[in-house]
């Protein structure tokens, strides 16, 4: 997937909920990592209650997420000039020194395991290896716990650096200057961004002018009036024009300052190596509600029940319109408008002469479509498809799964399709990410998931699709027990309590999800080898 553009990158995401009247909290998502690619559909399947409905709508922080990052490079920082980038830069020093306190806490722990290991770095036993007859087995599984928690928030906390700065957090004894060229720079982003709301606000009067205008002419009015006014907002775009390229030449040559600065640690190794870890992508996690809700056009969601999602008391054109008007592709129910959504409406299925109508008047599948038309209106570039056809005939499914292809190859859409049915997502998923209590335990294509499972969840699941090939001899995997709450998960492997291939290993140490064949990543310590039966892998998607 090295080719493609990654869209969101989650990191570590967390989403707990707390409990009311105590101090328990429900682990939804545990430790998420994953990126999405522009252009893909990612399938996410797993039992009810396994966290695949929070995850998306955590992406879309309709959750505000507990920990972690969550990456979206569908816009540049400058868009909305994000309010957490200037308190970085502002806090270099501060946040500089809590770095490099977690890094030693890191060091001081990493000692005390070595300590009741018993490894000194000589030749002999793998310094991760615990073997389950050690004297100190247990503390060892718990500070190997807390050490793995040390490096994460160690590492966290200079990516929240070096992801705005890159290789002058090298710079220790300069800090504040480095502080100071990047926060010079970002307050004429600010600026910048600024007038580009104010011009997007002209830009909309003048649609809405140049749409009255359109009427006037056809209905044969005087259109002198609306043309002075025109020629007014035409002169007021040019001039915000002119002092966004203003402010561009301005970044430039805040930009020479930064590249001046730079050439002190040119020759410096270190810094080439940490200027790869510059990263221009927006941190939904730490946006503001008036940010993110700037972004929320790009990044929609299609509800699982087209029954209780739609408001009864609105008609369709109302329904639609209301994302358009909040989010000010057009000023008011005009003509235009109206125009719009009976496309957009014809795009998704629905009869433009449907408009005024209720949704009551509509069955399961037409309602379906609305809400569809709802989500793309907004020129999306995410869409969350969370159970969207479960609650539909199999036969209409197959028509909203169509649909929802056809709208992605048009309008180049990246989806996160959540289903419980395998057989639906393998066709229309490019790859398939598989859903354990919270965390990802197993993400490769589509293909590679059913032709060769590694995680013994994946290769129950499987065994489970029905089938009618009467040659197909094999027989369902059942997992016993049920699952665990996710109040108090499990330790270590979280499957390790249904898991037929448990060992003590399973039961002490949280598995890391790593790539063990090429875009192909799992979290288990007894991996399948081989799958001994093939679950119905095929050329055709």
């Amino acid at each position: 997937m090295e080719d493609k553009k990654v869209l969101l990158r989650i990191r570590n995401l967390k989403q707990y909920f707390p409990l009311k009247g105590n101090k328990l909290v429900v682990k939804a998502n545990d430790d998420i990592t994953l990126d999405i690619y522009e252009g893909e559909t990612l399938g996410l399947v797993g039992e009810s209650g396994c966290g695949k409905s929070t995850l998306g709508r955590t992406l879309l922080q309709l959750y505000r997420q507990t920990d972690g990052k969550t990456m979206y490079y569908g816009r540049s920082i400058d868009y909305i000039a994000p309010k957490y980038v200037r308190k970085t830069f502002e806090n270099l020093p501060r946040l500089h020194r809590k770095m490099k306190e977690l890094y030693e806490l890191q060091e001081k722990i990493d000692k005390e395991y070595d300590a009741l290991l018993g490894w000194d770095g000589g030749q002999g036993m793998a310094k991760d290896e615990i073997p389950e007859d050690h004297p100190n087995a247990k503390q060892l599984y718990a500070k190997r716990n807390e050490l793995d928690k040390a490096k994460r928030d160690a590492h966290e906390a200079f990516l929240n650096i070096a992801q705005l700065i890159g290789g002058f957090i090298i710079a220790e004894d300069n800090l504040n200057e480095v502080s100071r060229v990047f926060l010079k720079k970002y307050e004429v982003i600010e600026e910048k961004c600024r007038l580009q709301e104010d011009l997007e606000e002209i830009e909309l009067e003048l649609r809405e002018l140049n749409g009255d205008l359109a009427i006037f002419k056809r209905e044969g009015k005087s259109t002198s009036g609306l043309e002075s006014k025109i020629a007014d907002f035409e002169k007021k775009k040019e001039a915000k024009l002119r002092q966004i390229a203003q402010k561009d030449e301005e970044i430039k040559l805040r930009e020479q300052d930064i590249e001046q600065m730079r050439k002190k640690y040119a020759d410096n190794p270190e810094f080439q190596k940490y200027e790869a870890y510059r990263d221009e992508g927006i941190d939904l996690a730490r946006l503001t509600y008036p940010e993110m809700r700037k972004l929320r056009k790009d990044l929609q969601l299609i509800f699982q029940d087209p029954y209780s999602s739609l408001n009864p008391r609105l008609t369709v054109g109302q329904i639609i319109g209301e994302g358009l008007l909040a989010h000010k592709f057009f000023k008011k129910d005009s003509e235009k408008m109206q125009d719009y959504i009976m496309k957009v409406m014809e795009d998704c299925g629905l009869a433009s002469y449907m408009i005024h109508r209720y949704p009551h008047q509509f069955s399961g599948g037409q309602r379906q479509r609305i809400g569809i038309a709802r989500s793309l209106a907004l020129d999306p570039k995410f869409v969350v498809c969370d159970e969207a056809v479960s609650a539909l005939d199999v036969s209409i499914q197959s028509q909203i799964i169509n649909l929802l292809q056809d709208l992605k190859e048009k309008e180049n859409l990246t989806y996160m399709f959540i289903s419980h049915d395998l057989s639906v997502v393998k066709y229309i998923s490019t790859r398939i990410g598989v859903m354990y209590l919270g965390n990802i335990v197993e993400l490769a294509s589509s293909d590679e998931i059913f032709r060769n499972p590694k995680h013994p969840y994946t290769e129950a699941l499987l065994s489970a699709i029905p089938t009618t090939d009467v040659d197909d001899k094999r027989e369902p995997i059942l997992i016993e027990g049920d699952i665990p709450s996710p109040i108090n998960p499990p330790k270590g492997c979280k499957f390790h309590t249904r898991c037929r291939y448990a060992t003590e290993i399973c039961k002490q140490v949280v598995p890391e999800f790593i790539e063990v064949e090429p875009d192909h990543f799992v979290a288990c310590h007894h991996m399948l080898e081989k799958s001994q039966v093939s679950f119905g892998a095929s050329d055709e998607k």
